[in-house]
């Protein structure tokens, strides 16, 4: 893998994750506890024996930045290895980063300064496993320029992505950027490929076709937008379809970029057997983790008032203090307090959160520093939360960061 370069970019503003985007960039959304999703790439990248890492940042970029500073800074530079994160900086023109394949256009310098092989262009924003050695091998067996990585979804899901159509090669042949119909896709099949958003080039095919897209004044500059179509007649394009080898099914890939994908890929980790396994040890999810006690419960019951702190089916981090009251099929960051008779129901609590007295709480999505006033109850009346929360197509109710509630 010394011959790759890898470029991870994490600059989107993620509006449809708002309010959870509205002090800090998609990749740097908490999940899974002690996570950010930004996390889940880089790991990937690391447990693939990637060394030569990018991220590119823009918006909101600070606290990203931070994260990575602080838990990536595990490579040996000495030996030519580093998780770097570059920030928009106007290099090429005045302009900061017109869409993806600009944010790499104008940061081609760095292509040429590695005189990599090959160019793994990667999204910061999605969760999944992925061994990128497979892709790479496969991109160059194949002798393709560029080859997209897939994954099969239900056709009546193509809406949400970009849909590469395959012949019978597993080339690509067209690619529908989420297609308002199902009238504009080719095939009458109950499965099509979304793009995971994931690339490998040829340097030489990458940098031809980004310099030509780079005089075009009409385009988005988007890799799925104008540089695939453009190359579709000209470049060899594989598909790398991103399935289960043994059973032949699609392997975990979830987008979560908006509020209701992000809470059901949460609560998927909480099933007794989850589709995404954070505890393989041969495949390791690394994070930065700021020190807290260990997790502790208050109060066995018993007694004129008969607390018990109690836990089930849940994800719980370090720092987290249930004290007396009672969590089922939620995820708790750290140090989060759960205080004396309240309940917490399929929820998602990020780092800092105290749920007060005998309030009760259910199918929420709370920020970091929320302070739940005793008595109160929310995920139990729509209208009245839609009053003061922001409340989701499915019922999920989402509170931001550091909201003052009375």
């Amino acid at each position: 893998m010394k011959k790759v370069l890898t470029f991870i970019m994490a600059g989107g503003k993620g509006e449809r994750l708002s309010p959870l985007t509205k002090d800090r960039a998609k990749p740097a959304v908490p999940f899974g506890g002690v996570y950010r999703i930004i996390d889940f790439t880089l790991s990937n990248c690391i447990n693939s024996d990637l060394r030569r890492i990018h991220v590119l940042t823009q918006y909101k970029s600070y606290s990203l930045t931070r994260h990575i500073s602080r838990g990536w800074n595990v490579l040996n530079s000495e030996l030519g290895e580093y998780v770097d994160a570059i920030p928009a900086q106007q290099r090429v023109d005045e302009h900061w980063y017109q869409g993806t394949a600009d944010s790499i256009y104008q940061n081609i310098y760095a292509i040429e300064d590695e005189d990599p092989e090959d160019v793994l262009i990667l999204a910061g924003d999605h969760v999944y496993k992925m061994d990128y050695r497979k892709m790479i091998g496969f991109h160059r067996d194949q002798g393709a320029d560029l080859t997209v990585a897939v994954v099969e979804i239900p056709r009546e899901e193509a809406g949400e992505f970009g849909i590469c159509e395959l012949d019978n090669r597993c080339r690509v042949k067209n690619i529908i950027e989420k297609p308002e119909t199902e009238k504009e896709l080719t095939t009458d099949a109950d499965n099509v490929f979304a793009s995971m958003g994931i690339y490998v080039f040829k340097r030489e095919a990458l940098q031809k076709v980004l310099l030509e897209n780079a005089g075009n004044k009409d385009s988005s500059h988007d890799f799925a937008k104008n540089i695939i179509p453009m190359m579709l007649n000209k470049y060899k394009i594989a598909a790398y379809n991103f399935k289960d080898e043994e059973t032949n099914k699609p392997m975990y890939w979830r987008d979560v970029g908006s509020l209701d994908a992000y809470y059901e890929a949460n609560m998927e980790l909480v099933d007794v057997v989850p589709l995404f396994n954070l505890y393989d040890k041969n495949w390791p999810f690394r994070t930065y983790q700021e020190q807290f006690g260990p997790t502790k419960t208050v109060f066995a019951g018993g007694g004129q008032d008969n607390r018990i702190g109690t836990v089930l089916d849940s994800l719980v981090s370090h720092g987290c203090i249930i004290s007396g009251g009672k969590v089922e099929r939620s995820i708790l960051s750290p140090n989060v307090r759960i205080n004396s008779f309240s309940e917490v129901t399929e929820s998602v609590l990020m780092e800092g959160v105290d749920i007060g007295r005998h309030a009760k709480i259910r199918r929420a999505i709370i920020d970091k520093y929320v302070k739940i006033p005793p008595d109160m109850a929310i995920g139990f009346n729509p209208e009245k939360d839609r009053k003061r929360f922001k409340v989701t197509e499915s019922g999920i109710v989402v509170i931001p960061k550091n909201m003052v509630i009375t």
